[in-house]
């Protein structure tokens, strides 16, 4: 990291949620990892034996409080977030750098995948800071999936909006069914109808030989999965009880790309 010759101080509630992010129980650090970081950045580990995100917070706010600067934060975070110690696991990596990136607008800085802090104009609200990470976004575009998805739901996607997303996704599964095949039903029924039978209106396949045809069933069924999990109980459930994280909103997602990728390249009966 290029030497920073500002003295950046840090809000108690940025220390606090910065913490949390990186000692977050699913996807943060190890609390070895924590340790070691710590060392290694020249900082006091105060409480190594707390809760992790509290000992990282504690450990921070003392040297911000002995220093009267928090510069060391960013000296933490780049140590911690090295992109070669995060190989395989861009996903994860991402994701934390997403919601770490939305406290440093505040201070005018991003930390990308090059390992380093980038200049960015300053924001002076959470809406810009939000809006500046598009966490959700950025991981799906780097997945490369198929691009009805983003026509379906980018703007939910935007505001990280996993229960609308998720829904819009899955209604694009069915309005594509529909526009390719000319069926008018929805759900299990128009999976049946478009790709179910004898002869499928719409064919994933030539589906001439035994493994073809079970493609197609296999294909079937996992529509109607996708349809019955996903869809129907966001459909009719209220927002606030539909606890869907994020990575599972990910991984419909590229299950939603498959869909589309599979339905797009299917051939309809004349």
């Amino acid at each position: 990291m290029p030497r920073d010759t500002i003295k950046r101080i840090f809000k108690e509630g940025e220390i606090e949620r910065i913490s949390k992010i990186i000692g977050d129980t699913g996807n943060g650090l190890t609390g070895t990892e924590i340790g070691h970081t710590l060392r290694s950045s020249g900082i006091a580990d105060t409480d190594p034996g707390i809760t992790k995100w509290q000992r990282l917070y504690n450990a921070l706010a003392k040297a911000h409080n002995d220093r009267g600067s928090g510069n060391h934060i960013l000296g933490y975070i780049a140590k911690a977030f090295e992109p070669a110690k995060w190989a395989g696991e861009i996903d994860r990596y991402n994701g934390i750098i997403a919601d770490l990136n939305v406290i440093l607008a505040f201070h005018g800085l991003e930390f990308r995948d090059d390992g380093k802090f980038h200049k960015i104009t300053q924001v002076d609200n959470l809406t810009d800071a939000e809006k500046r990470a598009r966490k959700l976004h950025r991981i799906l575009e780097e997945r490369a999936l198929h691009q009805k998805v983003f026509e379906y739901c980018n703007a939910e996607l935007l505001e990280n909006n996993y229960f609308h997303a998720v829904l819009e996704a899955s209604k694009g599964v069915a309005d594509m069914i529909r526009n390719k095949s000319d069926l008018t039903f929805d759900g299990a029924e128009l999976v049946d109808a478009a790709f179910g039978g004898n002869d499928p209106v719409l064919k994933i396949n030539s589906y001439i030989s035994e493994t073809e045809k079970s493609e197609q069933r296999g294909f079937t069924n996992l529509l109607k999965g996708l349809f019955g999990t996903f869809r129907n109980p966001t459909a009719h459930a209220l927002r606030i009880e539909w606890n869907m994280s994020e990575i599972d909103a990910l991984d419909l997602f590229s299950l939603v790309s498959y869909a589309f990728r599979r339905i797009d390249s299917s051939s309809k009966r004349t």
